[in-house]
């Protein structure tokens, strides 16, 4: 079960009874709420749970954990939170390249620490 500090100040253990709806909610409180709750905030925890619900699905779905279920859970995030607000392939296309690149990014920095 995910355990979350909110502002270092509030521990929150969260269990939805599901490991998969359990990481998303995890990554909503973690990025949402490192500022004050507003609309930007509320956005970006949205997004966070969305990439770390399809990074676990994706993971759960290959059965393995390497730098690919990163990469295509950015993709999949990128192109679904541009598919929201935009109608241009084109654009959704690149947001979902962008995403991928920069979680796969990440991922790696992650080993290297």
């Amino acid at each position: 079960m995910p355990r979350t500090s909110i502002n270092g100040k509030v521990n929150l253990a969260v269990d939805l009874g599901d490991p998969f709806l359990n990481h998303v909610v995890d990554g909503f409180f973690k990025i949402g709420t490192l500022k004050k709750m507003c609309k930007e905030d509320a956005y970006w925890g949205t997004v966070a749970g969305l990439y770390v619900g399809l990074e676990y699905g994706v993971e759960r779905l290959r059965g393995t954990r390497d730098w690919k279920y990163a990469m295509v859970g950015g993709a999949l995030t990128g192109a679904l939170v541009s598919a929201v607000g935009n109608n241009n392939r084109d654009k959704i296309v690149l947001d979902a390249i962008t995403g991928g690149a920069v979680a796969t990014a990440a991922e790696f920095i992650s080993y290297l620490t």
